[in-house]
């Protein structure tokens, strides 16, 4: 760093806001994790029972009942909607090995 060049001044306000931040993204991660575990549950009783992977009409409903649940939160419906397909798509790809290491 050059002499002209200065340490930004600590702002604690901000620091306070990047920590509530920090806080929430790792709550998110560990409940995350948290819903992976159950579905991981869910594909392997799906391949136990040889049941297919995903349920087309629960990702419908449960894709609906988020974008409500976002609107109601002031939290934009398509970004929501998006990280929940997201999630969906991980989770029948689970499913989906689970059915494959199940001999399905």
């Amino acid at each position: 760093m050059s002499e002209t060049q200065t340490q930004p001044v600590a702002d604690p306000v901000l620091a306070g806001y990047r920590a509530s931040i920090d806080n929430i993204d790792a709550a998110l991660i560990h409940i995350l994790a948290e819903r992976f575990r159950i579905t991981k549950a869910v594909g392997a009783y799906k391949a136990e029972k040889n049941l297919p992977p995903s349920d087309p009409a629960r990702e419908d409903r449960q894709i609906a009942r988020l974008r409500k649940l976002a609107e109601d939160a002031n939290l934009d419906p398509e970004f929501s909607e998006k990280f929940l397909r997201f999630v969906i798509q991980e989770v029948i790809r689970h499913h989906e090995q689970a059915l494959e290491n199940n001999g399905g």
